[in-house]
């Protein structure tokens, strides 16, 4: 049974949460140095928008539960990944810690809130027969 409600995985609060935080994690690293451009701040970046896109590429995949639970699995490595990246960030000195204590509580939100979206995954599985 799909949601009828929500048209787009940009409406799902648990995407505009992981967007918002993926732009703050580019912001905050626009100040670290540049050393650390090809490690840190690359894996940083990357880590916090492949949270997103897995989000968006789960909600294509809703033909099938498993497909979409998948997807929002990587999406969750994806987050838990970030935050370590932030914590490193922070013990490195490139992040303050209440930055670093900020941006963590908001990977832990999306984390929770990714896993309501597999424990309710059924609700948000399209029918092949509706799409007709």
């Amino acid at each position: 049974m799909e949601n009828p409600f929500v048209i787009s995985y940009r409406e799902l609060r648990v995407y505009q949460t992981a967007f918002e935080s993926a732009m703050q994690v580019f912001e905050s690293s626009r100040e670290f140095p540049t050393e650390e451009q090809d490690q840190l701040t690359m894996f940083m970046i990357r880590a916090s928008r492949l949270v997103c896109a897995n989000i968006a590429q789960a909600w294509q995949k809703r033909r099938s539960q498993e497909a979409f639970i998948a997807r929002l699995n990587q999406a969750e490595t994806e987050a838990a990944a970030t935050q370590v990246w932030i914590e490193f960030a922070v013990l490195c000195g490139y992040l303050d810690a209440e930055t670093g204590q900020e941006l963590h509580h908001e990977y832990q939100q999306v984390l929770g809130d990714l896993a309501r979206l597999i424990e309710n995954s059924a609700a948000w599985v399209v029918s092949v027969n509706a799409e007709s």
